[in-house]
């Protein structure tokens, strides 16, 4: 069978006997079809097969045509957040809960990634999100967010505050429990159930939910993808935290400015022939389907 792809990177949830079963699947069926296969150094070792060429997630980025990753929503997350800005397409085979992302079943595994090597599938581009906190004039940290950016009051049950500025236009000064910045890929995540609105992916948007605002009349906000998003902390009695895609958290203090962009880099996903968004909505989300069917 010809194929468009010839050196395909294998990722899989890690601790997960699920995943690394459709994993071995997977490398079986890629093997037969004349593949080369790369498995991420960390999987090669739960799966104890030394006759597999292994290589981390960077390496891969170099030398694969398509990375497959097995696993759920965040697994691709963390993946995706790698091969961002490469030229490496990534699929994603479920093994997790909802899979938005990692849209092909593991009972239909073969079949869909075999169209998908015989060229037919669709390409969907997704942007991410760059953090940077600033104490004074220095950048004290930065990070990568393929879903959100979250702003929490760390431990305390308290209200945080903070003034929210949008390409350098003041907004407001909030009390909340925190704040969602969220991709249009992160819509259907935590934004949502923050209270936020489901963004279709081809949007060019961030959205901002606030968690428990003090004013009933705070509510969800959405703004052209190329805002740069200035959150001030005006706090004096907590250390907020705020994270990347559920990722360990950085604390932050009174006076510390954090700021929220685009990336220049776009993740690039394939998907199956069939795939939709709304029916991914309705079966993940339980929509109803049409009357009588």
């Amino acid at each position: 069978m010809k194929t468009k792809f010839r050196k395909i990177g294998v990722v899989a949830r890690p601790n997960s006997d699920q995943a690394l079963e459709t994993t071995r699947q997977l490398i079986a069926f890629l093997k037969q079809r004349g593949c080369d296969v790369i498995l991420e150094d960390r999987v090669g070792e739960d799966l104890g097969n030394p006759n597999l060429q292994m290589a981390t997630r960077k390496q891969m980025v170099e030398s694969c045509d398509l990375v497959v990753v097995v696993g759920g929503d965040g697994c691709l997350l963390s993946a995706g957040r790698t091969f961002a800005g490469s030229q490496v397409p990534v699929l994603g085979v479920n093994r997790g809960r909802l899979g938005f992302l990692t849209d092909i079943s593991p009972q239909e595994l073969e079949e869909k990634v075999e169209q998908v090597l015989r060229g037919d599938y669709t390409t969907e581009y997704r942007f991410l999100l760059h953090m940077e906190v600033r104490r004074g004039r220095s950048i004290i940290g930065e990070g990568t967010a393929l879903n959100d950016v979250v702003l929490l009051s760390g431990d305390s049950v308290h209200m945080l505050e903070f003034e929210m500025s949008i390409d350098g236009i003041f907004v407001y000064n909030q009390r909340s429990d925190g704040l969602i910045i969220s991709t249009p890929t992160g819509s259907t995540a935590y934004a949502l159930a923050g209270g936020g609105p489901i963004m279709h992916p081809k949007l060019d948007a961030i959205v901002m939910v606030p968690l428990n605002p003090h004013t009933l009349s705070s509510r969800p906000l959405v703004v052209e993808g190329n805002s740069e998003i200035k959150l001030k902390i005006t706090t004096d009695q907590l250390m907020p935290l705020v994270s990347c895609d559920g990722q360990e958290g950085l604390r932050v203090e009174q006076g510390d400015v954090v700021y929220v962009r685009k990336k220049s880099k776009q993740l690039m996903l394939l998907h199956p022939p069939g795939h939709d968004f709304y029916e991914a909505c309705r079966s993940k989300l339980g929509w109803s389907s049409r009357l009588g069917s």
